[in-house]
């Protein structure tokens, strides 16, 4: 009965559906719960720093509820999609009653969309895998499950990963070299599986190719049924599911790095390359995401089984006030540059000592 909190993650895209059929102030609902009513109950809530047995391990893993609970998000997120555009191509709305719209479903983009492709992307099977795709075709990132996967879990906590911010680096600027160098990065992967497969690279055998089409004729659909304005607001509303997606990679990693040993190679990833939360509205909300240490640390790993590790270094609040306190970048490098300093410290001593 216990694991039913996870139904809770549920109550954003209910938010957004109630303001998209609400309209008026009510517009702005899906942002004052994530980013207002959230970081305030995580602030109240202690989180927990408890793992489970290695009985209770199993039977998580063998209970279909988890998958079920991130499977309803593919027709659930789409309804939410379909719902908005109808709105906008049928009801007047005032430019703040559409802003709020957007907003809220960008956040469903980001959070329903990628974030649960993320965990499925992550998968064997390949229904998962494909609803994977399908849930990141509404941000316009599918290109993620190959750059994720292949890439930024490989070059995670180095220079050589676009989606590992730097120490000192202004978000703004993040976002444009992880977005830019993210999808350039995705099809050299491609196009390198092919070479050594002794396929064509410009061929229907390129995922990356088929991605573009698919992402295409997605907005193509779009403008048939819905019009134009619909059209706008889908490529707005994926922008920020991105963004989001984005933003979160900048805390889950800042100013963290794996040291390069003699061979040239860098160190294994451990669960202290990765900023951890244990704050537990974020993780249920967030289907366990903010457990980011032990997903790197074991990335085959599913959500309900992630564990906490006493070194992984903490965020000091939850993702939704962190990702906040990230837009401002004087008041995000004030509170975290001595994070990063006090651990980075702790860990030469820890070293120093073994």
């Amino acid at each position: 009965m216990k694991d039913l909190k996870y139904l809770l993650a549920y109550l954003p895209p209910f938010t957004i559906i109630l303001s998209i059929y609400m309209t008026g102030w009510w517009s702005f609902l899906p942002f004052v719960f994530v980013f207002m009513f959230v970081p305030l109950m995580e602030l109240a809530l202690p989180g927990t720093t408890k793992n489970f047995t290695e009985v209770e391990e199993e039977g998580r893993l063998g209970s279909r509820f988890f998958d079920w609970l991130l499977w309803l998000n593919v027709p659930l997120l789409y309804f939410i999609l379909g719902y908005f555009f109808y709105t906008v191509s049928s009801t007047p709305l005032a430019v703040y009653e559409l802003v709020g719209l957007i907003i809220g479903v960008g956040i469903a983009c980001g959070a329903l969309g990628i974030n649960v492709a993320h965990e499925l992307g992550h998968r064997k099977t390949k229904h998962e895998r494909m609803m994977s795709k399908t849930l990141l075709l509404s941000c316009f990132y599918m290109h993620f499950i190959i750059e994720h996967n292949l890439g930024h879990h490989k070059h995670v906590a180095t220079d050589e990963d676009p989606a590992s911010s730097r120490y000192g680096e202004i978000i703004y600027f993040f976002f444009i070299r992880t977005v830019r160098d993210s999808y350039l990065s995705a099809w050299k992967i491609e196009n390198t599986r092919l070479r050594r497969a002794g396929l064509k690279v410009f061929s229907w055998q390129n995922e990356m190719i088929r991605f573009q089409i698919i992402q295409i004729l997605y907005l193509l659909i779009i403008g048939l049924v819905f019009g134009a304005l619909a059209v706008l607001c889908a490529v707005i509303v994926g922008i920020i599911g991105f963004l989001l997606l984005e933003t979160i990679n900048y805390v889950e990693h800042y100013g963290l790095r794996r040291k390069k040993l003699a061979s040239g190679r860098y160190e294994i990833v451990q669960p202290h390359h990765s900023w951890n939360s244990n704050h537990a509205a974020g993780r249920i909300l967030l289907y366990e995401l903010t457990r980011h240490s032990d997903h790197h640390f074991k990335a085959n790993r599913k959500y309900q089984v992630l564990r906490h590790f006493d070194n992984s270094p903490q965020l000091p609040y939850g993702y939704p006030a962190s990702m906040l306190l990230a837009l401002i970048p004087p008041l995000w490098f004030a509170i975290m540059n001595p994070e990063v300093k006090k651990y980075t410290t702790k860990q030469m001593k820890e070293l120093i000592a073994a």
